[in-house]
């Protein structure tokens, strides 16, 4: 049969908030909201999406045109998903919406993860089995998978970036060589930030050979080999939790200065890099 979605979740929510907003007045609203469900709402509906960008990422397989239609026949079936536990943020914020039809999806939400309703069966899954946060609350975890499922679909990721499964698996393992010769500038980040900074730099016989405020250029000379430079600089916007991401760009041996490395990441140089706002 049909979805019935709209039927059991958009409407009856529709009608519960309304209800509230009525009730309590729109300043009455807002700080009901910000004591009960936009504690979470930010870190659930991002993890929501990454579920979602996971799904759509194992389903939609093949090439070109098939691939393509495999992957709208994905998202349109999501847009079909109650969310289960995930929907808590917002059923926190209208208490007890039982006279607004919403007792059915608070019983799943204790109980369950997404489904599917239809008029005459439901698809139900199972909440995930496991689940690894770092403070901020993205997914991370260094050593499995950050969220996974009891059917065995799982998300990797390190500090909320996705990663590979395969590439956890190397971490333990890390050599200078091989942090130098990742190509993927985030998987080479999170490289770094498991062997540590100050441990590759001491190891790989990094030099600073030069400082200005747009960061500091090390160099790596190697055996047979042109140097190895690299550009440290500092990422403009806070992550989550108030913290400043540091990166290490790769840029040519025959750079001189911090701004020529930076400059040369956005195809420009030294002299024409004169960012007026940085976001």
């Amino acid at each position: 049969g049909a979805s019935v979605r709209d039927a059991v979740r958009t409407r009856p929510w529709a009608r519960a908030r309304q209800r509230a907003h009525t009730a309590l007045g729109p300043s009455g609203w807002a700080e009901r909201w910000a004591l009960t469900g936009a504690p979470l709402w930010d870190v659930t509906r991002a993890l929501t999406e990454r579920i979602r960008t996971g799904v759509i990422e194992a389903l939609a397989e093949g090439t070109g045109t098939e691939r393509a239609d495999r992957e709208t026949a994905v998202r349109l079936a999501l847009l079909d998903a109650v969310l289960g536990q995930h929907d808590a943020p917002w059923l926190a914020s209208v208490a007890d919406g039982s006279e607004d039809g919403l007792a059915g999806l608070v019983a799943v939400a204790r109980a369950a993860g997404w489904c599917w309703p239809y008029e005459k069966a439901v698809v139900i899954a199972e909440r995930p089995a496991e689940l690894h946060r770092d403070e901020a609350g993205r997914l991370d975890r260094g050593d499995g998978p950050a969220l996974a499922f009891p059917d065995g679909f799982a998300l990797y990721a390190w500090r909320g970036m996705p990663v590979p499964a395969a590439f956890l698996d190397q971490l333990g393992e890390l050599t200078p060589d091989r942090i130098r010769t990742e190509e993927n500038a985030e998987l080479r980040r999170v490289m770094l930030e498991h062997y540590g900074y100050d441990r590759y730099l001491d190891e790989s016989g990094a030099q600073p050979v030069h400082r200005d405020e747009t960061g500091v250029l090390w160099r790596i000379d190697l055996v047979d080999d042109e140097p190895v430079v690299m550009v440290e600089v500092v990422n403009s916007t806070p992550e989550p939790d108030g913290t400043h991401r540091t990166y290490w760009l790769r840029v040519p041996p025959r750079t001189r200065t911090a701004r020529e490395g930076v400059a040369w990441t956005f195809g420009l140089d030294a002299e024409t890099y004169v960012p007026e706002r940085e976001t």
